[in-house]
């Protein structure tokens, strides 16, 4: 059991001798289970305030006179929130020892602290119920208290994910935006027509076939696609080099076939042509007399 810490406040140096003398002879450990850890003389308040902060009992020992009675009441109320409990006891008038009756002191200090007792079994079923509430809170508190480390933890394993997934979407957003910069860079499905208009204006578009002779001749194939009247190609400038490709290969064939059609005309003319006598050689010329009514 814990001892009871109690403490003494009296007006006077002379009624610490008074007060010293009636606890002689005292065994309040054994029979109050108590200590008197102080006796302060003083009637100045702030004082008081240091010496009887956090004391289990103050006993406020003042002479029974109107003097004395009214500094048992300003310390009361300027010290009942900071100790335990307070209690008043009345010294006698005079301040001799040789005079005073310490028996009487030692009588009035044990019945002061009796009323401190009593008074403190009456509030016992209210401390009571208070200590049950203060287990239930501590009970809820210690629930609380498992929760919060439980809920810690997880909090800290989800910090974790989230960091981890955070970067992961900042690897996966930095290679998005470098595939959107490469998509940038590549070519789209173009229609032919436009794709070779855009070039040469004035020619005609030439059949999708050719341009699917070109890819796989060039080795293109897999880099470059061409169907259903559109070509795609990987890069941008694979469309414009295949298109001008195609034109000047068609360039090149249609300027061979000229040129074969224009040594053929010149071979033609250098031949020699046949005499009028010799081309009529061979040939019965047959007169005949035909009458008018014979053509109808």
């Amino acid at each position: 059991m814990a001892i009871v810490d109690v403490r003494i406040l009296v007006e006077g140096a002379s009624d610490v001798e008074v007060v010293s003398k009636a606890l002689q002879g005292l065994a309040l450990g054994s029979e109050y289970n108590i200590t008197i850890s102080a006796i302060i003389p003083t009637t100045n308040v702030d004082i008081a305030k240091s010496a009887a902060a956090g004391a289990d009992l103050l006993i406020i020992a003042t002479d029974a006179d109107r003097v004395g009675r009214e500094l048992a009441e300003r310390l009361f109320n300027e010290l009942g929130e900071m100790v335990g409990h307070i209690e008043r006891m009345k010294l006698p008038l005079g301040h001799d020892l040789e005079h005073v009756d310490v028996e009487l002191v030692r009588k009035e200090l044990k019945n002061t602290l009796v009323r401190a007792g009593l008074k403190s079994l009456q509030v016992l079923p209210e401390y009571m119920e208070l200590r049950k509430q203060l287990l239930d809170v501590k009970g809820k508190y210690d629930q609380l208290a498992n929760e919060y480390e439980s809920l810690y933890k997880e909090h800290e394993e989800l910090q974790k994910k989230y960091e981890e997934l955070h970067a992961e979407y900042v690897r996966l957003r930095n290679e998005n935006e470098g595939l959107r910069e490469l998509l940038d860079k590549k070519s789209r499905p173009v229609k032919i027509e436009e794709a070779w208009t855009n070039l040469f204006p004035a020619e005609p578009v030439p059949d999708e076939r050719i341009f699917a002779i070109a890819v796989e001749k060039l080795g293109l194939a897999g880099k470059v696609v061409v169907g259903q009247g559109y070509v795609f190609a990987e890069e941008k400038e694979l469309v414009e080099e295949l298109m001008k490709t195609v034109y000047l290969s068609l360039a090149i064939k249609e300027g061979l076939e000229e040129k074969a059609e224009s040594e053929e005309t010149v071979e033609q003319k250098e031949e020699k042509p046949e005499t009028p006598e010799k081309a009529g050689e061979g040939i019965e010329i047959i007169e005949a007399e035909l009458k008018p009514d014979e053509l109808l």
